[in-house]
Parts: C-alpha cells; structure tokens; sequence
C-alpha cells in the first residue's frame, strides 16, 4: 500500500498514462430507458493511503476546504495548479471539480456527494464532464467514467488519522494517478498538521 496520495481535480486538464492494466472483470449494466443489458468494462479501483498527525475532523475540514476553501486548493494543485471546486459537500449535492487546462479554459468533472459522514467518510459518484460553461452528462468520453467513485476514509487513533482513499480509474489515467495522488496527500499532510 503506498503511503500518500487525492484527486479532486481535473485529469482531463493533463496528459494520458500509456499504462494497460489486465483487469478483465465486467459488469452488468441496465440502460433504463431500454431493456437492453449492455456489458462494459471495469474500471479498476485503485488505493492510497498516509497517516496525519491530526484529528479526523481536522483532516476533514482542511481536505475540503471547509474552514478555508484555501487548503483544499493548496492540496489538489498537485493534480492541477488551479484546481478548485463550486458547489456544496452535502450529501446529495452536485459539486464541479474545475481548473483552467493549457489553454485557460475552464474545465473538469461534474460529481454527486453520494454520501458526506463528518470526519468518517465521503463519497464522490462522478456524472461528467465540464467544458467552460457546458455540463457533458453523455456521450462515449463520459460514459468511461460515469458511476466511477472517489471514496474517502478517515480513521483517527491518538491524534492521528489515517485517510485512505478509494478511486475508480480508467486506465489511461492508472500511472498519473500513481504518480499524483501520493504528491497530493502529502500536501494534505502538510497543510493539515500546521
């Protein structure tokens, strides 16, 4: 298990891995406005994990950016410079995980909170994609990474907190996210035990 690593940003913003994984799991999918069952791919979930020297609520808060949307810029910019997020963390809620590509255009995911547990648990279900203004919920881009989770847990002992974190990834994003996530959690660790 590594010992760092988040994405909250935009991997779109970046360019791909060339890694393949050989996950050759499927699924069972049901389009709901057909009786078709159509068989898609897995997406492989990954996992990260560091140790914080902080309370769970600490962690959470500064993770997000509850107290200061600040940290919760300083730690994602791994993933992107300008990273941020609009919308709200509560439960049920739709949230934008944005930054400016290259080009400065304003792009990134279109999320669900699936589920928001104060300083135990958050689950992100991602819907699609932004494009300056424009929410994309369809299409086969999207379609790769519909219903794929970012799943975070925080366990807290002694004044520690392990967060672990749980992410489908297609695998054209495995090795940048390999090599990412670790760098984002260790800004979070740095942030969150000032």
């Amino acid at each position: 298990m590594n010992t760092m690593g988040v994405y909250f940003s935009n991997p779109f913003l970046l360019s791909n891995g060339n890694w393949r994984n050989e996950y050759p799991a499927l699924h069972l999918n049901r389009i709901s406005s057909t009786n078709f069952i159509t068989l898609i791919k897995a997406m492989p979930r990954i996992q990260y994990s560091v140790t914080i020297n902080a309370s769970a609520h600490k962690v959470y808060t500064t993770m997000l950016g509850l107290t200061n949307k600040a940290d919760y810029n300083y730690w994602t910019a791994a993933f992107n410079p300008t990273s941020t997020y609009e919308g709200s963390w509560q439960q049920g809620s739709k949230i934008y995980f944005v930054g400016m590509d290259e080009q400065g255009k304003r792009r990134g995911m279109v999320s669900e909170i699936k589920e928001n547990k104060e300083a135990e648990f958050v689950s992100i279900k991602h819907v699609g994609f932004v494009e300056g203004e424009q929410e994309i919920t369809t299409g086969e881009e999207v379609e790769k990474w519909t219903g794929g989770l970012e799943n975070y847990h925080f366990q807290e002992e002694h004044n520690q907190t392990l967060v672990t974190v749980d992410i489908d990834v297609i695998d054209e994003y495995l090795d940048y996210f390999n090599d990412t996530y670790p760098k984002a959690l260790a800004k979070l660790k740095e942030i969150a035990e000032k």
